[in-house]
């Protein structure tokens, strides 16, 4: 039986004003993996995201969802329907209104701004609420406006929005930064929480939060993958030290710990 990718890349190459931002890269995914990519700064993890959502297309190469969903022939909202979410860097929630109601504007299924909030809300969707809310751990907080919630929590809220689409598929793009501590081993607990009912990947620079989540570890470097395992394989690994060599390590990093 041919094994199901939820994600196939395969030579994909992406080039802007001649510099090649992806390379030729082959990326393997499987259904319900929680995958986390690293890399420096240019490797390509921002640009692989872009190709995955239809925010660019690539140059060359093939892009699958599932078993023969060709990505490279689809627009931005067309992938987003297929059960593709992305969460930014910088959360985006809104901040007027309250954590209940960014869930309720959030859920799967067309609804208008009007009739999401002033529209009668069925028993259905308000259990539906309260499990995302829990799972994020904002249920406490429901009728707090989400302007007046902390950096961690809105990153939090930003992820219980994304899960309301119900998607088979979160791209979530350094979810820890300007975390504390504390919320990013919240954070990392959420994502675990999510493995198996979800596939998830992770782009993340810090490592004792990698070091937390990671099954599999793919490193970027200069648009292709230059290897994948473990942490501690991929930290072993000569070539990604050389890679890193000389890099200045953040704070959170353990000694000898690359980024």
């Amino acid at each position: 039986m041919k094994r199901e990718f939820i994600l196939t890349l395969e030579d994909v190459t992406k080039t802007f004003d001649g510099f090649k931002a992806i390379n030729q890269l082959t990326f393997y995914m499987d259904r319900g993996e929680l995958r986390t990519i690293i890399g420096p700064n240019g490797a390509g993890k921002t640009t692989l995201l872009d190709l995955i959502t239809g925010r660019a297309k690539p140059d060359t190469g093939k892009i699958e969802y599932g078993f023969d969903t060709d990505l490279t022939k689809l627009n931005e909202y067309e992938i987003n329907r297929l059960g593709i979410g992305r969460k930014f860097q910088t959360p985006s929630v809104y901040i007027d209104h309250t954590v209940f109601e960014n869930i309720l504007l959030s859920l799967e299924g067309s609804r208008s701004v009007f009739r999401a909030l002033f529209g009668r809300v069925t028993s259905a969707q308000r259990t539906r609420i309260q499990e995302i809310l829990e799972t994020v751990r904002l249920a406490d907080k429901s009728s707090w406006k989400a302007g007046t919630l902390a950096h961690g929590e809105k990153q939090w809220l930003e992820i219980g929005m994304l899960l309301a689409q119900n998607p088979q598929l979160l791209l979530v793009d350094e979810p820890t930064a300007g975390m504390t501590d504390r919320e990013t081993e919240r954070t990392g607990e959420l994502l675990m929480s999510l493995e198996g009912k979800h596939s998830i990947v992770v782009i993340e620079h810090d490592m004792v939060f990698v070091r937390q989540i990671a099954r599999k570890v793919t490193v970027l470097h200069q648009g292709s993958v230059l290897c994948e395992g473990t942490v501690d394989e991929v930290q072993n690994d000569q070539r990604v030290v050389e890679v890193y060599l000389g890099r200045k390590h953040e704070p959170r990093h353990k000694p000898g710990e690359v980024a």
